[in-house]
């Protein structure tokens, strides 16, 4: 439910009253019935002007039919700010994508400063069996009714025209809302006979496009399309072209400011155009600083908030650190006394380790040079080898042509050169490794004989 003060702020926004205590009486004699103390305002005050509109057309319309005797029709009194409300109905307001996703609140745009509050809540929860579906397909519908008219009017007036947006009404009245403009209208008719002079003459003309394109967000639908259909209805359009500027109010409604009918000149057109954005302006202005001193008074909240809840962390935060910080030395404190006698036991197994390893190597370099038995004097069965290490230390021993290339590495194993296991013993001219699988050769079949100068290669 909206309150007595929005109330009374809108009522005095459209009406143009600035005496509350009028407005107040005005809206208790309705029993607070905004619309349709509103409706009751905007007829009496049409009769009294004695304008010549129905109920049913907007006062100020233009309409620049000549008679049958040639003469122009009266001029049409100046419009007031949202001097009139339409109500959409369901299937526009449901057409669009951004607004079928359960309980949307609309707020309203009124003139002198007030961009106040959110009317109500509209429901558009999933319907039952197909109801859902149809909806999902009416979504995807409407925004492609709005791509083809934009793609069909592109391709016939190529050059310059109004920027219409391909979207559903209802995202395109979001996207007139988001960006503080009001949202120009165009319904075409394809079959009327004065849409494409007015097309080409008035709607594309430079100055008309251009002063849509700055100004405004334009929508346009052909009354063919399902959409656009609607929209002609719900604005009670009467002739053709049609074109009006509405802007967003509450929940189903929206502001119809003006419309034109029948054939316009551009002339008439940016006249038209440009009084009612000077009327609206104040609406648009007060709807931009209210949304500003809004978004200001969230973000100050916000940082408020935000302070309040940094501070806190901080003292939480110091109180953790001071006791982890004691939970860290008595921590530390009982890890270096774990580590200290880890590391003690360490060393000594270490040392243990290293004199049971280097006992055992011994052993195995005496019993491998037990096995070489005693080097052979020179002779032609004998072979004379020089092994290199990488320590630039050279050892030469004779060996019978007869041996195994597994008795080099034996012999290189007992002279306890090496601190490693894994190696290879290497010729360089030509280079060959002699690894595992040419151990059991013998010197003289792997050529080696009468001398051979091999390398330790680390693996």
């Amino acid at each position: 439910m909206v309150d007595v003060a929005d109330k009374l702020a809108c009522f005095q926004a459209v009406t143009g009253l600035e005496d509350p205590d009028v407005c107040t009486d005005i809206l208790q004699a309705h029993g607070w019935d905004l619309e349709l103390a509103i409706s009751s305002f905007t007829s009496s005050n049409q009769a009294s002007a004695s304008t010549v509109t129905s109920d049913s057309e907007p006062r100020d319309s233009l309409n620049t039919t000549q008679s049958a005797s040639g003469s122009d029709l009266a001029a049409p009194p100046k419009p007031s700010i949202a001097w009139k409300l339409v109500t959409l109905p369901i299937s526009v307001i449901s057409g669009s994508l951004g607004l079928v996703s359960g309980a949307v609140g609309l707020g309203l745009w009124v003139a002198g400063g007030v961009l106040s509050y959110s009317l109500g809540m509209i429901s558009l929860g999933s319907g039952r069996g197909g109801e859902s579906s149809a909806r999902l397909v009416s979504v995807s519908a409407a925004a492609s009714e709005a791509m083809d008219f934009v793609a069909a009017f592109e391709r016939d007036y190529p050059m310059t025209r109004p920027n219409f947006v391909g979207e559903a009404f209802m995202d395109a009245l979001q996207r007139s809302r988001n960006a503080f403009k009001l949202l120009f209208v165009y319904l075409h008719s394809p079959d009327h006979p004065d849409s494409t002079v007015f097309c080409e003459r008035t709607l594309c003309s430079e100055a008309v496009a251009a002063f849509v394109n700055e100004n405004f967000v334009a929508w346009g639908a052909s009354i063919r399309a399902s959409e656009g259909f609607k929209m002609s209805n719900s604005l009670k359009a009467s002739r053709f072209p049609f074109c009006a500027v509405v802007m967003p109010t509450t929940n189903q409604r929206i502001a119809l400011l003006q419309q034109v009918e029948g054939p316009t000149s551009p002339e008439e057109m940016l006249s038209v155009l440009q009084r009612v954005i000077e009327e609206s302006a104040p609406v648009l202005v007060a709807a931009r600083l209210d949304a500003e001193e809004r978004r200001t008074n969230m973000r100050l909240r916000e940082e408020q908030d935000a302070a309040f809840r940094a501070a806190l962390e901080a003292d939480q935060a110091r109180e953790r650190q001071r006791r982890e910080e004691q939970e860290r030395l008595e921590r530390e404190a009982a890890e270096a006394e774990r580590k200290q006698k880890e590391e003690e036991e360490a060393r000594e197994r270490a040392a243990h380790e290293a004199a049971e390893k280097e006992a055992a190597r011994a052993r195995i370099r005496q019993q491998k040079a037990l096995s070489l038995g005693d080097e052979p004097e020179k002779g032609p069965s004998v072979t004379q080898v020089l092994v290199r290490f990488p320590t630039g230390e050279r050892k030469e021993r004779r060996f019978h042509n007869a041996a195994t290339i597994q008795s080099l590495y034996d012999y290189v194993d007992s002279l306890g050169c090496l601190e490693v296991e894994d190696y290879s013993l290497v010729s360089n001219f030509p280079r060959v490794a002699y690894g595992p699988e040419k151990r059991s050769l013998s010197l003289k079949e792997a050529g080696l004989h009468p001398q051979a100068s091999l390398f330790v290669e680390l693996n």
